[in-house]
């Protein structure tokens, strides 16, 4: 109600004043008028409480008014410490010994020192607050006290200037006139402002100019020394083909005169007077090298060869493109070398002179050589045929007369025939293997059938040393003479134990593509890279001289004449010390594929043949075990398998091996897990590398595991990890 009576935008003393009019009225309402109801009391009340309302209003208006006092005090007192700060802000970048300016948000010229564009007048004589970025720009680009870079307007000088101001922080030297520099530095400030803090450093600029020049001078002699101790004379042209150095070696070889060697000589004058007294090699150089020359932006390296008129000296030269498009020409005096070629050359053609003549001497020499041979041949077959008879007789007459009782000069009679009698069949093998005449009857064969035969003659021989000796079946069938073949495996088989005296002899084979390769491991004393010629030749035998009863050393003549008419592969792998692995290759059988453990992975993964990998298998799951060997030595991984600690550590002991990795199996037999195995195993043999194959997925194998430093794969097994784990491995040997 009271809001109708005032107008609450008036000032309180019109306000109040009003109030009290308004008052004085009501109460002479109530003074003369009667009512006989009581309204003239009820006036009276309402006058009553309305005086109260205004009397509160005055009060709450005097209150407002002390406050707005106060406010306008504080604010007179607030623009007057601005106004000190401002003062004292001039002060302090008046004292700034650099030039300083402010630029608000808005690029608008806020303040500025006295030092701000003093190197430069023109500029200064310009600035005033509120002058914008830009305009300051144009201004200094336009200033006669500004030094421009080489080919830049001032327009373009202006645009690189602001494409500048965009960054929040930037600093640059400006090159001014009077060999004067100015470093700028300019940087956002937290309101998004600009602050520009200008720095002479002319003295700066000039001590670091007389430094480079000091450094290229030392430069410039260190050169030209570098030059005269050259063998090779080497001149320098610029982009224009002028001369701008060389070395003494130049005006010796060339013997140009002194007149020549001269800074700008132009390098057609140069050629035109070394031709007086050279020639080039070929009509062809003199059109190259002019091409050469013309072709600034194409030139790539030049060769030429320029010899004396009278033959005295030939000299090589070079000419190689510089950076700023001059070019470096250097010739090398080649004289004895050439002539070391020419009487090359003349020393050849003497040579293959004397080398066709010997060459048809030696022919009709091997031709009777070859002839002599087959003669030899022919009779030592007929004459070993021969005694094979009567040998066999004297074996029959010695078992009757030692059938009575144990006779030891019979047994020993008869052991030693028994020696004779492979000597004979070891020369009718050579005899055979050298006669081309010989037919070879390679067909189907079932090398299994070989394998188990060998298996079993052999299997006593291996016993009575104490060996271990084991024969991997397979159900592949192959190309080859099974005689030969037969032959071949039996020699390396018992030359493997008869040169090992502890561990034992393994042989397998394994499928390689379209072929399979047969493996005869031996745990041996190994043989060394140097003697590995020298085992394949007759009558040779390493660190044991041949006998009668020990062998003659034919068997691995035999074997390496045998593979070479079948046309097997044969390679050996051996390690002094450790033992020897022999391989075999042969064709297998195409219409009747391998259907051994030994096939090849079906995600046919590239081959890991040509490592030499040696991996050894622990897993008492035969089934399983039987599917890894086959699924790793399809990728071409040799792997030697064992059911468990026992028989992994007699495999080890008795083949005498140190594995390149290690595949355990987590749950082993007799209470034996693999990580005790691998630490056995790297206690004895160091670290190698290693993978627990497990179908427990329990955190606690996880942290045992990682406590060793090994990774746990899970069954069933992702090939293609157990595949790359397998190729990062180095093996142990090449």
């Amino acid at each position: 109600m009271m809001d109708n009576l005032v107008d609450p935008a008036e000032p309180p003393d019109v306000q109040i004043a009003r109030l009290k009019k308004i008052s004085q009225v009501l109460m002479r309402r109530v003074e003369t008028q009667t009512d006989r109801d009581g309204a003239a009391y009820s006036q009276f009340e309402r006058a009553v409480v309305l005086e109260d309302q205004v009397r509160r209003r005055t009060e709450e208006l005097e209150r407002a008014l002390g406050l707005l006092n106060e406010s306008n005090a504080r604010l007179s007192a607030a623009n007057v410490e601005i106004e000190a700060a401002r003062r004292d802000l001039a002060s302090a970048i008046e004292a700034v010994q650099e030039g300083f300016a402010l630029f608000g948000v808005d690029d608008v010229l806020l303040l500025f020192n006295g030092r701000f564009c003093w190197q430069m007048p023109d500029v200064r004589a310009r600035l005033h607050p509120g002058m914008t970025f830009a305009d300051y720009i144009q201004v200094v680009s336009r200033s006669a006290m500004l030094r421009l870079p080489a080919g830049q307007t001032p327009e373009d000088w202006a645009e690189t200037r602001m494409r500048r101001h965009r960054r929040d922080h930037v600093i640059f030297n400006l090159a001014l006139t009077d060999n004067r520099w100015m470093q700028v530095s300019e940087h956002r400030t937290a309101n998004s402002g600009t602050a520009i803090v200008q720095t002479d450093v002319s003295d700066l600029m000039r001590a670091e100019r007389e430094q480079r020049e000091r450094l290229l001078d030392n430069q410039g002699r260190i050169i030209r020394a570098t030059l005269d101790h050259l063998a090779q004379g080497v001149a320098i042209f610029d982009a224009e083909g002028l001369l701008a150095g060389w070395n003494r070696r130049f005006r010796v070889l060339t013997g140009l005169p002194p007149q020549t060697f001269t800074l700008g000589t132009r390098f057609q004058r140069v050629t035109d007077q070394i031709q007086q007294s050279f020639r080039l090699a070929d009509s062809q150089s003199a059109a190259r090298i002019a091409a050469w020359m013309q072709d600034r932006a194409g030139r790539g390296a030049l060769s030429f060869e320029l010899t004396q008129k009278d033959g005295a000296m030939t000299l090589d030269g070079f000419a190689q493109r510089l950076p700023d498009d001059g070019f470096v020409l250097s010739l090398t005096d080649v004289t004895a070398e050439r002539d070391a070629l020419r009487r090359l050359a003349r020393a050849n053609e003497e040579l293959e002179a004397r080398v066709a003549a010997r060459t048809d001497e030696l022919r009709d020499a091997l031709a009777r050589a070859e002839r002599s041979n087959a003669s030899k041949s022919r009779f030592v077959a007929a004459a070993s045929h021969d005694l094979l008879q009567p040998l066999s007789a004297a074996k029959l007459y010695l078992s009757a007369a030692d059938a009575a009782g144990t006779n030891s000069s019979v047994q020993k009679a008869g052991e030693a025939l028994t020696n004779v009698e492979r000597i004979i069949e070891a020369l009718l093998d050579i005899s055979r293997l050298e006669t081309e005449e010989e037919q070879l009857s390679q067909g189907d064969l079932a090398l299994n059938d070989i394998l188990s035969s060998l298996a079993s003659s052999f299997a006593p021989a291996a016993a009575a040393k104490g060996l271990r000796f084991r024969v991997r079946p397979t159900g592949a069938h192959v190309v080859s003479d099974g005689l030969y073949l037969q032959r071949i495996v039996q020699n390396l088989i018992s030359n493997a134990i008869r040169y090992t005296d502890r561990g034992g002899v393994f042989v397998g084979a394994r499928k390689r593509g379209d072929s399979i390769r047969i493996e005869v491991w031996d745990s041996g004393p190994g043989i060394r890279s140097e003697d590995r010629d020298v085992i394949f030749q007759e009558f040779r035998r390493l660190h044991r001289r041949a006998s009668a009863s020990e062998g003659m050393g034919l068997g691995l003549a035999i074997v390496e004449r045998a593979c070479a008419r079948l046309g097997h592969g044969l390679d050996l792998l051996s390690r002094p010390g450790r033992g020897s692995v022999f391989r075999v290759t042969v064709p297998l059988t195409a219409t009747r594929p391998c259907r051994s453990e030994d096939s090849g992975d079906p995600r046919r993964l590239p081959s890991l043949a040509g490592t030499g990998l040696l991996v050894l298998l622990v897993d008492n799951d035969h089934e399983l075990r039987r599917a890894m060997v086959a699924l790793l030595e399809g990728w071409g991984i040799t792997v030697l398998d064992a059911d468990g600690l026992e028989d992994a550590i007699a495999l080890i002991d008795e083949m005498d091996f140190v594995p390149d990795a290690m595949l355990i199996d987590y749950q082993l037999n007799d209470d034996v897990d693999g990580l005790d195995l691998v630490a056995m195993l790297r206690k004895r043999f160091g670290w190698r590398p290693a993978r627990i194959i497990s179908a427990d997925r329990s955190p606690v194998l996880r942290e045992r595991c990682a406590r060793m430093g090994l990774f746990p794969m899970s069954k069933p097994l992702d090939t293609e990890a157990l595949y790359h784990f397998l190729a990062n491995v180095n093996p142990a040997i090449a």
